[in-house]
């Protein structure tokens, strides 16, 4: 009998986990669906400075991973700080009024790791006003400038001429498979606001880089460079941290969509792209790697573009985000994959960061540079449902 009941614990335990997932905030950073489960484990000087070790491998593949600065003449000391050259860059967070202590964390993390000696204005957006106690507690952990503003309801409420009687279908029979998120109308506005308008606000027009700051993240490593001038100075437009498949029932149709486009506008597709990252038959199909957004340091033009403005106008008008749940993860991926040249997209190799549940720590030197608090053995990039691996191999070896 105390078996039984020891038994019958456990499952309550765990009935009570999968309902607290259930009815997490509908309003939060990018996430996955559950994984299926055949996926188990198994000119300043920037672009001449050696590259770090890699882990597993003495020379890694020559551009997977980042040209970082490791003299000591790029190092940063506080005399040099105030003359220092600047990216016109921004640290970006969506968030609502009740993310704030979530949010605080992420912030003094940014702070501790890179902006208490870089300086970057915050920029915070939320379909709400903010109210005083976001304001006062999000300033009071910087000396930099905090900028907050509210997001035109156009860019954010589900447009009125989607079919209301269809994506409330299509809600249902996500719910019904269990698809996180597949009922939340708040989440597919955040997913279609984070790929198609965050980047045409207001407050955005006088940058050109952000770097996205999630609620609830993790940010494990010391940063004595400046990875907007790396960007700047190198030609990148996309950066990351993590890779990983997604779910495909949240996004059924959208590589129909984009072969569609490419057919209709072949000019965009860039030379030397990575589509051998996204698809292994030549574009036929899509194998649902995409690059994590809830880490971005992008070029604000890659999306401001006339190949990107146009290929979320096509995506937006066949409906999916509300008739299936495209996320904005895969679609930047997918846009800055085909509509850039590989060595314009940036692995941040170096930036320890975690997004529950998946985590990249740097290794080697990298993690000794950084001077890392995570564990490098707790390292999602070359598990079996990871796709870095896909991307290191875009590159020839050594």
């Amino acid at each position: 009998m105390s078996r039984l009941k020891y038994v019958a614990g456990a499952l309550g335990v765990l009935v009570v986990l999968h309902l607290l997932l259930s009815l997490h905030s509908d309003y939060r950073s990018h996430t996955t669906g559950f994984l299926p489960s055949s996926w188990t484990k198994s000119g300043s000087g920037y672009k001449d400075l050696p590259i770090g070790s890699w882990q597993g491998s003495e020379y890694p593949p020559a551009g997977a991973i980042p040209e970082i600065p490791t003299s000591d003449e790029l190092r940063l000391s506080k005399d040099k700080l105030k003359d220092r050259p600047r990216a016109k860059a921004v640290i970006f967070s969506l968030a609502r009024n009740s993310d704030l202590y979530d949010l605080l964390g992420s912030m003094k993390q940014m702070e501790d790791r890179f902006n208490h000696w870089a300086q970057y204005d915050y920029i915070f957006l939320n379909d709400d006003d903010f109210s005083d106690e976001f304001k006062e507690k999000t300033q009071a952990l910087t000396s930099a400038t905090c900028k907050y503003g509210k997001i035109d309801p156009d860019h954010w409420h589900q447009p009125d001429w989607i079919d209301e009687e269809k994506a409330t279908a299509a809600r249902k029979e996500m719910t019904r498979k269990k698809v996180i998120y597949g009922h939340s109308v708040p989440y597919r506005n955040m997913c279609r606001f984070n790929s198609g308008f965050f980047y045409r606000h207001p407050l955005l027009d006088d940058y050109d880089y952000y770097w996205r700051m999630e609620p609830s993240v993790k940010y494990f490593c010391d940063l004595d460079y400046d990875p907007f001038l790396l960007m700047q100075e190198q030609g990148k437009q996309y950066g990351f941290t993590l890779s990983l498949y997604e779910y495909i029932e949240t996004i059924p149709t959208l590589w129909n969509a984009t072969k569609e486009f490419i057919q209709l506008h072949p000019e965009f597709v860039a030379e030397g792209n990575s589509m051998d990252f996204l698809s292994s038959d030549g574009g036929e199909t899509y194998n649902l790697c995409h690059f994590w957004s809830n880490f971005e340091i992008g070029d604000l033009n890659l999306w401001r573009s006339d190949a990107y403005m146009k290929y979320f106008q096509f995506l937006d008008d066949k409906g999916g985000f509300y008739y299936e749940r495209w996320g904005d993860a895969p679609v930047h991926s997918i846009a800055a994959a085909l509509f850039l040249p590989k060595e314009k997209i940036h692995w941040f190799d170096d930036i320890g960061y975690r997004h529950d549940p998946f985590q990249h720590c740097p290794q080697n030197d990298a993690h000794k540079r950084g001077k890392c608090w995570c564990n490098p053995g707790d390292n999602f990039d070359f598990e079996g449902y990871s796709c870095t691996q896909k991307w290191v191999d875009l590159w020839p070896k050594k």
